[in-house]
């Protein structure tokens, strides 16, 4: 029986039991990096309330389509329920976690991504999908809309003037917003955004699409996620704020137990 925290992503021969991910063995790598990192989770007032630079394109690979999804290992039912009894984490954010991370380790098997890395995002930028009292559908789709602040060069943002494409996502004619679960900027979107759940839509609004979308980034961002470099080079790429580095770490930590 898989617990919080053994390292590894597992599947049964059946492909339906997902362990705790790789997060207690990278966590480890980091924290030898950084002695300061901390080693609990931030209150409510350290988490962002959105995405508030624009990622870096990461460095470790050109943006590739993501692959066509030729089989899939399911998430095991027991395992969300056990889990989101002792995380705290709604059952349809963590089936796209771990969906999204056992998919990276059929496909970029050398990138050794948890999802606890996942869940420590999702927990910064919209406390999983459920920010100023929305839910996740069990489709993963948002109750409402999840549009971060105006990307207008003010409040710590820089500024990235909206567009007809961005403007779908968000609404605003004049500025951009990060979107979604995972908190896209849109432009980002518009590079990685993926089908995480199949149905043939790629939507910053579903948690599956952006989860596995995020799963992506990192990889292609971090290269070796067991490696404290690694780890906080793709965390670092996603919202360049050491700030947001640790609290990420801080959730990723506690989620691995």
């Amino acid at each position: 029986m898989a617990e919080r925290g053994r390292s590894g992503l597992v599947a049964t021969a059946c492909g339906v039991l997902v362990a705790a991910g790789l997060l207690a063995v990278t966590v480890y790598a980091a924290s030898r990096t950084d002695t300061s990192l901390p080693t609990t989770a931030p209150t409510a007032a350290d988490a962002l309330p959105a995405t508030t630079t624009e990622p870096a394109r990461p460095a470790a690979e050109a943006v590739r389509p993501a692959p066509s999804r030729t089989r899939e290992r399911a998430v095991a039912g027991d395992w969300i329920t056990r889990t989101s009894r002792s995380t705290g984490i709604g059952p349809v954010a963590l089936k796209a976690y771990g969906a999204a991370a056992l998919r990276l380790a059929d496909e970029q098997p050398s990138c050794r991504l948890g999802w606890t890395t996942l869940a420590g995002i999702g927990a910064i930028e919209s406390g999983h999908g459920t920010t100023g009292g929305r839910a996740l559908r069990v489709d993963g789709t948002t109750s409402r809309r999840i549009v971060g602040p105006a990307l207008d060069g003010t409040a710590g943002t820089i500024a990235i003037p909206s567009d007809t494409d961005s403007v779908r996502w968000h609404g605003d004619t004049a500025w951009d917003h990060a979107v979604g679960p995972m908190q896209f900027i849109p432009s980002t979107w518009r590079k990685w955004g993926s089908d995480g759940n199949g149905d043939g839509v790629e939507d910053p609004n579903n948690v599956f699409d952006a989860a596995y979308a995020a799963a992506r980034y990192l990889c292609a961002s971090g290269g070796d996620l067991t490696t404290g470099e690694g780890w906080s080079r793709a965390v670092f790429s996603y919202n360049h704020s050491e700030a947001y580095v640790r609290a990420v770490l801080a959730r990723a930590n506690d989620y691995a137990g």
